[in-house]
């Protein structure tokens, strides 16, 4: 038996990274303006340190596009790199030079800030470029050196002729990716993955304008100067105390991540975490509408300030993405080409620490600033009612804060709503029966007949409440809601409090039957029910639970769920047999007079609920014109 130890050849390795191991070309930039970081970052910490006897002084980082040679190259002031350290570093593919470093300065290297994660980084280069060139000097008296590769496992490494530390990259651009020689295509780049490195990133000059000299005349121009062009913002707000940050400098940050934002966010929340894991980050809350196909993706994921990706499913809760801003963390797991996200432990950590810090940061403002909070809830309370029915620990929290407006303009917690109406709304099992309106308009008749009883009404028009008052049902005791136009008008009379009917029971079986015939092919259930004489003759209801279902299938639920397709519409006539015109209905001489009077009291009640449309809305407009004449 033979046993040995598998080679791996690299004659593929080029095209591999070309084709598969980047999702996107363009982040070769991103890559190598990292290397660039980390190289001035250890740098600073060798000097901090004493190891590295040098003025650091402030170094930068300098892109240039040579458009006329086809070469772009990347410069820094850093660490630099001797012929040894080219060799490990460069030649030996996928050696992470940054893990190295961190193993070996593990016990002072707290405030390092060292990028790098992957030895893969600096050869996303090849995928722009067929050439590549390493110029570099280490910050230790050893020579320069010049490493080139055209792509293929053969290089060269000669001496180099650099006078200062640092490394310049200088990418050789194939002629398929010319769009890389384009100012306007590097710049963008820079701002969209560097925006915010902890090194200044100079990319071209720009012309400052000066102040007018004293006694310079009106007309004369002002006198300028070119300066370098910095397009990067080294210390972002997220990066600096909360102590330290004034509300109009976390404005002004919002405006730098959304330049086309022009409304102000409601409030913020800034993350800073370092144990068991270390995570910076602000989130807004901008004002939020009830529609939940609003722009999510708007929250960008920093690996040590180097932007990752905007889409930070799994690692914020996705009740939160509807919110923007940047979280900041280097434990992130990552795959190799840091383009998509790996599942981890971690991340499940830091997504339940998000979720309770902004209940957190929520609950304050509502303790702090009940009014404000209140005149704020329409603009965030799709983000809390989505959060509750998503996550039982923010449920949890929410109960403290999530507020039920009414139809009259108040705000209650469920404890306040709940002690309110106990005494009044209660069925006949002394079960809580919470009443809510959808729309104040279209349920405007409802609302008013509900409000004259004395009951407290509800405003809830989210697109999930329906989802919501389940898990209010089913986590509470002894409640149910129903919408004022449901069929909830036996629950909320107690056995002693019925009120006798004016009709003999005769009477009623003769009335139903007569109404039951003229409304046979239109699919309502008839009730008989003495109600206040001053009620409605004919109020239109729905079974709760069927409407209710209905709901749930247009948002996300209840077809999928239960298994019933689209469920019918189902109707109540609840016919007042307390009222004087159910009473002229039934001792009316003639049918026909009969069934007119049937059928326009019924198409009363359709246009308070909203369901008499098109033909039969002219039939009914016709018929009243008639009765008038």
């Amino acid at each position: 038996m033979a046993t040995g130890k598998i080679n791996v050849s690299v004659e593929n390795i080029f095209p591999l990274i070309k084709k598969f191991l980047y999702s996107d070309h363009e982040i070769f930039l991103r890559e190598l303006i990292s290397n660039a970081t980390d190289a001035t970052l250890k740098l600073k910490h060798l000097v901090s340190i004493g190891e590295a006897k040098i003025d650091f002084g402030e170094p930068l980082i300098e892109v240039k596009v040579d458009k006329k040679g086809k070469k772009l190259h990347i410069i820094d002031q850093g660490i630099g790199m001797t012929s040894e350290e080219i060799k490990k570093y460069i030649n030996e593919v996928a050696f992470s030079g940054a893990e190295e470093f961190l193993e070996k300065y593990k016990e002072a290297d707290k405030d390092a800030g060292i990028i790098g994660h992957f030895g893969l980084g600096f050869y996303s280069s090849f995928m722009v470029a067929d050439k590549v060139e390493i110029l570099s000097k280490s910050y230790k008296e050893e020579p320069a050196v010049h490493w080139s590769c055209d792509g293929t496992p053969k290089f060269s490494l000669k001496k180099g002729t650099r006078k200062t530390h640092g490394t310049e990259i200088i990418l050789h651009i194939a002629d398929d990716s010319t769009e890389f020689l384009e100012d306007g295509r590097i710049r963008t780049l820079l701002q969209k993955y560097n925006k915010f490195m902890p090194i200044p990133i100079k990319f071209g000059t720009r012309t400052e304008t000066l102040p007018k000299p004293d006694g310079a005349k009106e007309d004369e121009p002002a006198p300028t100067r070119e300066v370098d062009d910095i397009i990067n913002n080294p210390k972002p707000a997220w990066t600096r105390k909360p102590s330290d940050l004034k509300d109009e400098e976390y404005s002004a940050f919002y405006r730098e991540l959304y330049p086309m934002q022009f409304e102000e966010p409601l409030f913020h929340i800034h993350l800073n975490v370092d144990y068991p894991f270390n995570l910076t980050g602000i989130l807004y809350f901008p004002k939020l509408t009830n529609d939940l196909n609003i722009q999510k993706d708007r929250i960008q994921l920093y690996q040590n300030q180097v932007f990752i990706t905007d889409n930070v499913e799994n690692i914020v809760p996705e009740f939160l993405t509807m919110l923007r801003g940047v979280i900041d963390s280097p434990d992130i797991p990552l795959n190799v080409s840091r383009s998509y996200l790996q599942a981890d432990a971690a991340v499940k950590k830091i997504s339940s620490y998000i979720t309770r810090k902004v209940a957190d940061k929520l609950n304050s403002l509502f303790k702090s600033n009940r009014e404000d909070f209140e005149q704020k809830w329409n603009d965030i309370k799709i983000v809390i009612e989505y959060g509750m029915l998503s996550e039982e620990k923010f449920f949890e929290k929410a109960e403290k804060f999530a507020l039920y407006p009414t139809v009259d303009g108040q705000y209650l917690t469920f404890e306040e709503l709940s002690e309110k109406i106990k005494t009044l709304q209660t069925d006949k099992d002394d079960k809580l029966v919470i009443l809510y309106a959808s729309d104040k308009e279209e349920q405007h008749s409802y609302i008013e007949a509900a409000k004259a009883k004395g009951f407290e009404v509800l405003l809830l028009d989210s697109p999930i409440v329906t989802h919501l008052m389940q898990k209010l049902e089913t986590s509470k005791e002894n409640i149910s809601f129903a919408r004022v136009d449901a069929d909830h008008l036996d629950n909320l009379i107690k056995k002693e409090d019925t009120k006798i009917s004016k009709l003999s029971d005769d009477e009623k079986d003769k009335l139903k039957q007569n109404i039951e015939e003229v409304l046979s092919d239109k699919g309502y259930t008839v009730q008989m029910e003495p109600l206040d004489s001053a009620d409605s003759p004919f109020i239109i209801t729905e079974p709760e639970f069927m409407r209710r279902m209905k709901e749930m299938q247009r948002t996300g639920g209840g077809g999928g769920m239960f298994g019933m397709g689209n469920m019918p519409d189902m109707y109540n006539l609840v016919v007042n047999t307390n009222h004087e015109l159910v009473y002229e209905i039934l001792n009316t001489k003639t049918a026909k007079k009969r069934e007119r009077l049937i059928n326009q009291s019924l198409d009363l009640a359709r246009l308070s609920k909203g369901l008499l449309k098109g033909e039969e809305l002219t039939q009914f407009i016709q018929r009243s014109y008639q009765m008038i004449k």
